[in-house]
């Protein structure tokens, strides 16, 4: 007769081991999660807007008149829809209402090619690149720079009231 030995099978780490391997990563990914969420609450959030009381008096006019319109506070300003199509899928019509922060009173023929600008960057996007939360920050974030870019540094932010997709 042969003599034939009996290979016995590799075992691995002990389930203890692998348990315990578990919880560390566990761990370490809700940590990991907590500290992310703790820097983006940080890092970003709404920005408030003092705005400037109606009524400022006999004082603030004579000021402003005196001044030259030397007032330097932010300004809101209202963009006229933006209602149009998308480039893929054409037949996806888009609505957009928005609002634009100056870091000063501007003349209203910038808001009105930033107006423009907007409606020819919204004009070439495709459906995909809009959809979900992702999709909706990066479009406010191209939104911001293209007004940015057409004002000269002077829009600081777009507020987006509106948006339909059709």
């Amino acid at each position: 007769m042969a003599n034939v030995e009996q290979v016995e099978p590799k075992k691995g780490p002990s389930l203890v081991i692998q348990l315990a391997m578990l919880l560390a990563m566990t761990g370490a990914a809700i940590g990991m999660g907590w500290m992310s969420g703790g820097y983006l609450k940080a890092a970003g959030g709404p920005v408030p807007v003092p705005v400037a009381p109606e009524n400022e008096g006999s004082t603030g006019k004579a000021a402003g008149a005196e001044g030259h319109g030397t007032e330097a506070g932010p300004a809101l300003v209202a963009l006229p829809p933006i209602t149009t199509n998308l480039a893929a899928p054409s037949k996806i019509w888009i609505r957009l209402e928005a609002s634009v922060v100056y870091d000063a009173p501007q003349p209203s023929a910038m808001t009105e090619e930033i107006h423009q600008d907007l409606l020819a960057l919204v004009r070439t996007m495709k459906l995909h690149q809009i959809e979900g939360a992702s999709g909706y920050q990066h479009l406010k974030a191209d939104l911001e720079e293209r007004a940015a870019i057409r004002s000269g540094g002077h829009a600081k932010q777009i507020l987006i009231r509106t948006l339909l997709l059709e």
